[in-house]
């Protein structure tokens, strides 16, 4: 905007004798084309810059089923510009959506199901980014009193669009594979046991019963010397082939599952702990995948539902039974662990005697379960394995993996040539190597020394000489098998 200074005459005398005009200054004329459809892709909306044009972010919604897919696709400001239907979940419809529904800047976002992750996989490559919903968290699409494909799908879409969406973490592909491995071996396990308790049944039904393991040679031995009827020898005959197939696949399985798991570092460092075996170390690495997803050992715990539920209001604040969220199969073999660790000598023993006195069994079950999880954070995240591990239970333990996975066996007794050293003990003796020494030869780093506030703990607790007697190597009598079980 500009002045200008008019002079007025003397007739038109007015004080002061000038007066201001306001001049604006005019702008040069432009028509302006206006296309008959809106062009939403150059839209001036926030979104990723493509040669100097701002592109919109499309929020895109999908209802996933076996043999259905549903899409409803929102704009920036929340307004359906497109949905689609289809009758066919496979790659090629997929590739379909991907190339003519979807855009290089759409977010999509899929409730978590069968087949949620292939779909995820499928569709990576043609937008910006795929997020998964957690169907038991999504209380817009659970509670909804409409429900139908084309309204979870505009739902899925909202959220994504406004940030309120209760995205899971996205596993990597070997933890995808490893979870698929951990659930199918479990599976296999339920079938062996299902024949097992079938065979036992159809036993008990002509009032005969084996006192022996059904898996045993003695077993398939002692069921062969009973008198029974043709059909009821056919039944049996037929789990024990069942059995014996499942067998099969568990042995290749679980030769497969060593492999993997002794070239993995974590499933060794995992295996110090008591209780925990090959294959509750790799189910636990399935469930947890990324650690350093987790902030400290409590997320972890409350991650896999191992802490209890809370109801406050007010003054009022009421803990009850534990949450079970998460992987409850990795939940159940950390309480199958967990009741092994009842005899321990150590920190994890005394913890679940002490709590026993006072509480019921399974609850000092589960709390020791808890604390498993809690050394499983530290373990993973420092790189430093279990302090107070039974020497001799864990070279077992570590020996078994090795032997499983690759078949070497380290030479035991007297080298080739050398006089064998007499007994130390009557009966023979048997040397309980240091953990250290463990450690080293099964090609765990070293623990590292317990620091000074965990020591007052240990001296509170009289763990001291526990603690002590890790360090230094031990000559015990050497166990001979009682024969009298066979032979019965």
């Amino acid at each position: 905007m500009s002045f200008e200074l008019e002079e007025v005459s003397a007739g038109q005398a007015l004080v002061p004798p000038f007066r201001l005009n306001f001049v604006r200054p005019r702008r040069p004329f432009k028509p302006v084309r206006r296309s008959a459809e809106p062009q939403f892709h150059n839209a001036q909306a926030p979104g990723p810059r493509s040669h100097g044009v701002y592109h919109m972010t499309r929020y895109v919604g999908i209802d996933l089923h076996k043999h259905l897919i549903v899409g409803h696709v929102l704009d920036a400001a929340g307004t359906k510009v497109d949905t689609f239907r289809y009758e066919s979940v496979d790659a090629a419809t997929l590739e379909h959506i991907g190339r003519n529904r979807l855009r290089p800047e759409d977010e999509v976002v899929l409730e978590a199901t069968t087949n949620c992750w292939a779909v995820v996989r499928a569709l990576e490559p043609f937008v910006a980014r795929v997020a998964v919903s957690n169907p038991m968290a999504t209380k817009a699409i659970a509670k909804a009193k409409v429900k139908t494909d084309k309204v979870d799908a505009a739902v899925l879409a909202h959220l994504l669009r406004l940030g309120y969406l209760p995205e899971v973490w996205q596993p990597d592909l070997a933890t995808r594979g490893l979870r698929e491995w951990t659930i199918r071996r479990s599976r296999i396990v339920g079938q062996r046991t299902t024949a097992i308790n079938r065979l036992r049944s159809t036993l008990a039904q002509r009032l005969l019963h084996c006192p022996y393991d059904m898996s045993s040679p003695v077993a398939r031995d002692w069921i062969a010397g009973q008198t029974v009827d043709e059909d009821t020898r056919w039944l049996l005959e037929s789990d024990l082939r069942l059995m014996d197939s499942v067998q099969a696949e568990l042995d290749a399985m679980d030769q497969l599952l060593a492999q993997r798991g002794y070239v993995d570092p974590r499933v060794k460092l995992l295996m110090t702990l008591p209780g925990i075996s090959q294959h509750s170390a790799q189910s636990l690495l399935a469930a947890i995948g990324d650690i350093t997803r987790f902030r400290d050992a409590d997320s972890l715990a409350s991650y896999l539902g191992l802490v209890p539920s809370t109801r406050q209001s007010a003054n009022h604040c009421y803990h009850g039974p534990i949450t079970k969220q998460g992987r409850s199969h990795t939940r159940w073999m950390l309480i199958q662990a967990a009741q092994s660790v009842r005899l321990h000598p150590g920190p994890l023993g005394h913890f679940f005697r002490r709590l026993k006195r006072r509480k019921p069994y399974n609850v000092a079950v589960v709390a020791v379960a808890h604390k498993l999880v809690l050394l499983a954070w530290h373990v993973l995240t420092k790189q430093e394995p279990y302090r107070y591990a039974l020497p001799q239970a864990t070279e077992n333990k570590l020996r078994r993996l090795r032997i499983q996975a690759t078949g070497l066996k380290r030479p035991t007794g007297s080298a080739p040539g050398t006089k064998k050293s007499p007994a130390k003990l009557p009966g023979g003796s048997q040397r309980i190597k240091p953990l250290a020494e463990v450690y080293a030869n099964e090609q765990v780093p070293a623990a590292r020394p317990a620091p000074a506030g965990e020591l007052r703990r240990l001296d509170e607790l009289e763990l001291t000489d526990f603690a002590d007697s890790l360090q230094h190597e031990h000559i015990v009598p050497r166990r001979r098998r009682n024969s009298a079980a066979s032979s019965g």
